[in-house]
């Protein structure tokens, strides 16, 4: 008896640039044409639970949602796709859609890393200083 072939399953997204240039710097956290790309792209950045609607309506701020890393510090998550992030925090229900490279022009001074699609492969953990250096380009 021959098994039909299940062809029913939906196939893996396509990387987006952003998750490519992730990809780049796991290998080679030098590497500038994907720092250039991560820096150019949009990240999902969620919506603290706290933030009130006029905050979240204000085009020109971005409540960060700062959560305690295991290791004493400070983290504020955002996520290259939808799925990474339901991935990670699937009881998040709200998020902002930002140019990865204005938020780094208004980081926040003092200890407060970035951490970009922390559940995947390619996530990347940036120190203040180097949300400032690295991604305002």
């Amino acid at each position: 008896m021959d098994t039909p072939l299940n062809n029913n399953h939906p196939t893996a997204p396509a990387a987006t640039p952003a998750q490519e240039a992730l990809d780049t710097l796991v290998v080679n956290t030098a590497d500038a044409a994907a720092l250039d790309t991560l820096a150019g792209s949009d990240v999902l950045v969620p919506v603290p639970d706290d933030a009130t609607d006029e905050d979240v309506a204000d085009p020109h701020a971005v409540a960060l949602p700062v959560l305690d890393d295991p290791e004493g510090g400070q983290v504020v998550p955002v996520f290259t796709s939808e799925l990474e992030l339901a991935e990670l925090l699937p009881t998040v229900s709200r998020y902002r859609l930002v140019p990865l490279a204005a938020l780094a022009s208004q980081w926040p001074s003092g200890d407060l890393d970035l951490i970009i699609d922390a559940a995947s492969p390619h996530g990347l953990t940036l120190t203040s200083e180097g949300v400032r250096t690295l991604l305002v380009r």
